[in-house]
């Protein structure tokens, strides 16, 4: 299918009810990728899944969708998510046919499509955690960043009952080379984070997640910085004395402009309350 070129450059609607139909279709049909929040909230998940499974030949999980389908409570687009990557994962229990359906969805258009990937490998029973975050590594540094978000909140669940094993796995990814990479770090193991449950460790302890922290703290991408900052400023919220003394050091030890744009960020819930 030729897509017109004005629309794949469209820059989408700011408003669910505003994205045209004609984009709707495609999206649910997996042969175009969101490009912001408005248009990723709209797929019709279900639709798009069926298309994929039926193209892919996947008719055996066309009765196990629709059944998962019917006992979703919360119709949110991440819970929607994980029940199709439960599904998938379930359907495809050896580890041959696991591998072969995770790159069929890795090669993938749409970016939702690639997204329940991620949750794929959330839900994947058997695989360590070190499995774990080499699969999804790709993932974190997809292009599209509603896969990029899919990456770590498919696999924060799996980190959590492994505080400690996890946040040293993780100290390689805040020094890789990409900042995708780089940022899934920091944004995986955010105390409170968005789209997911808490950390319950990190808000009373976040000084277990300082050596992630530490090399990001004068990165030169702003989509890092931001994370980072977020990831302070959750803490603040349960050790503001703590975050304080953090910022305080790398104020004195890295002073540079982006550790100082990161203090600002980190300190803005602080700064409401003392104002």
């Amino acid at each position: 299918m030729r897509i017109p070129e004005q629309l794949l450059k469209r820059k989408g609607s700011i408003t669910t009810s505003g994205v045209p139909g004609e984009v709707r279709s495609l999206l649910d049909l997996g042969v175009i990728e969101t490009v912001n929040l408005a248009e990723w909230l709209v797929v019709d998940q279900e639709s798009l899944a069926r298309n994929v499974f039926e193209k892919e030949e996947w008719g055996f999980l066309l009765q196990p969708l629709e059944e998962s389908f019917s006992l979703l409570k919360i119709k949110t687009a991440p819970k929607k998510m994980d029940v199709i990557g439960k599904v998938l994962a379930q359907g495809f229990s050896s580890k041959s046919k696991f591998k072969h359906a995770l790159g069929r969805l890795m090669e993938h258009r749409s970016d939702i499509v690639r997204s329940w990937a991620c949750f794929m490998i959330g839900s994947r029973s058997g695989l360590s955690l070190e499995e774990c975050l080499k699969l999804i590594k790709e993932f974190a540094a997809d292009r599209n960043m509603s896969v990029r978000e899919a990456a770590w909140i498919a696999i924060r669940p799996r980190i959590v009952p492994q505080l400690d094993e996890s946040l040293r796995l993780l100290q390689g990814f805040s020094l890789h080379k990409d900042p995708n990479i780089r940022r899934f770090a920091s944004e995986i193991t955010r105390p409170r984070g968005v789209w997911c449950n808490h950390i319950q460790a990190l808000k009373e302890n976040p000084q277990l997640g300082l050596p992630l922290l530490q090399p990001l703290c004068s990165d030169d991408s702003i989509y890092v910085r931001n994370s980072v900052g977020n990831w302070l400023n959750d803490a603040s919220k349960t050790k503001p004395d703590w975050v304080l003394d953090v910022c305080k050091i790398w104020d004195k030890k890295f002073p540079t402009k982006e550790t100082a744009y990161i203090i600002r960020r980190a300190l803005r819930t602080l700064g409401k309350k003392q104002g």
